[in-house]
């Protein structure tokens, strides 16, 4: 098979690797969750060296997520693990996750899954980078957000940009605190949120 290739990463990846670099200076090892084609792997494995990124996605997409793998051949960047949110996650260790363009395809049951999940598997200080479109006090924050939504919810009507209230209510009941809201291009969000350096024992 040719490897999967989506356009939106080239032109996304450069704004989304400058947020990690400055929040992932100090992680070891992130678990990508959603990885797609696996483009923003090779891509930010080759970039930040010092981190083991680890991709998963449902069990369709790892062909396509090895092919690029194996083409760029970097030392950090282990085999693809299979991974649905709303079931038991591989025992794994990760100190940040990364997500780009995947609460928006997930249902909301999902969602809520991938949260109840990271305040479960979550280490102390843990860190969480989701990349990708948010509606803010109920409202679309363009046109094309607007008519993006409409398209994946004639095709899933499970699916659809998310409230970022609603995901950082989420994320509160995780455990984690919001640490940056920043604009990126093309009418998207790279938001990042810590879990606390101590949890209750």
């Amino acid at each position: 098979m040719d490897k999967p290739y989506a356009p939106a990463t080239d032109r996304n990846r450069d704004p989304i690797l400058k947020i990690l670099r400055s929040h992932f200076a100090d992680r070891r090892s992130v678990l990508e969750i959603g990885s797609g084609t696996g483009q923003h792997a090779v891509y930010f494995a080759a970039a930040l060296r010092w981190l083991n990124w680890q991709t998963s996605d449902v069990p369709a997409n790892l062909p396509g997520i090895r092919l690029w793998l194996e083409e760029a051949a970097l030392p950090n960047t282990p085999a693809p693990i299979s991974l649905d949110v709303c079931l038991p996650w591989p025992t794994i260790e990760f100190d940040a996750v990364f997500t780009a363009n995947t609460l928006h395809i997930m249902g909301w049951e999902e969602v809520k899954g991938l949260f109840a999940a990271l305040n479960r598997q979550m280490q102390a200080g843990g860190l969480l980078t989701v990349y990708g479109p948010f509606n803010y006090d109920g409202r679309f924050t363009s046109e094309s957000n607007a008519k993006f939504d409409a398209m994946l919810r004639a095709g899933n009507p499970a699916s659809g940009l998310r409230d970022f209230a609603a995901v950082n209510d989420l994320a509160t009941k995780a455990g984690l605190h919001l640490l940056e809201d920043c604009a990126m291009p093309a009418n998207n969000r790279c938001i990042t949120w810590q879990r606390a350096a101590t949890t209750p024992g």
